[in-house]
């Protein structure tokens, strides 16, 4: 657990940012930038209304120091290819990727003057792992691999950089895919560990990537999605 530390989440008002809020905030100054503070009204945070595809980020409102950087917004956008259009690309890429890069672009200068911090993104297992119906959101999502690589080295040693591919999880962006106990059993039995995974799981694999125990550790890809990305059962 780390402790002590200003931890910016972009995204930090419902499923994994909300989970991560709480998980950090009873032992760390959180920031948490997002349209709405109604969700950490009952946190001891700091609510920064932001809207990360339409905004410059006010880091008037951050310290001189940031020791983490944690970009939550996604979209989860599973059609045929054929039945997509170029702006369900574009608009997969605003939310994922480019997001990410403004609001990351707004604190760097307060990243790299603590000296010692680290930046969490998210991808998916379907980067890796080839699935029907992913094509819009593998495409950003990949982006935000190859995004995670070279900006590790090209921070390195000052900020480090990882990223967390997980497969389904159970989160209010998901819902649609889990809104009745026939989908949930379906998504459940995808699994190798026979279950979808849940916000907090991936709020402490965060929190892992953000502390001292992952300090020789920058420019990966970690795998939290439950076995379906690399076995068959």
């Amino acid at each position: 657990m780390i402790q002590g530390k200003n931890i910016l989440i972009v995204g930090g008002s419902s499923g994994i940012g909300l989970a991560l809020a709480e998980h950090l905030s009873s032992q760390n100054t959180v920031y948490v930038a997002s349209r709405s503070d109604k969700a950490v009204q009952h946190l001891a945070v700091h609510h920064i209304r932001y809207d990360a595809t339409q905004e410059e980020l006010d880091v008037s409102r951050l310290p001189e120091q940031l020791h983490g950087f944690i970009y939550c917004p996604g979209s989860i956008n599973l059609r045929p290819f054929k039945g997509l259009k170029l702006e369900a690309f574009q608009s997969d890429f605003e939310i994922n990727v480019l997001g990410a890069v403004r609001s990351l672009k707004s604190v760097l200068g307060l990243l790299s003057a603590s000296g010692d911090a680290a930046v969490v993104l998210y991808s998916t297992v379907a980067v890796q792992t080839g699935m029907p119906f992913h094509s819009s959101v593998a495409s950003s999502k990949g982006a935000i691999e190859g995004l995670t690589r070279s900006l590790a080295a090209e921070f390195a040693p000052k900020i480090r950089v990882n990223a967390i591919a997980p497969s389904l999880v159970d989160t209010p962006l998901a819902s649609k895919f889990l809104n009745n106990e026939a989908k949930i059993d379906k998504a459940n039995e995808r699994h190798p560990l026979g279950r979808i995974g849940n916000a907090r799981e991936i709020a402490q694999a965060t929190t892992f990537l953000l502390g001292e125990e992952s300090s020789w550790m920058t420019g990966r890809v970690l795998q939290l999605d439950g076995g379906i990305g690399n076995l068959k059962t």
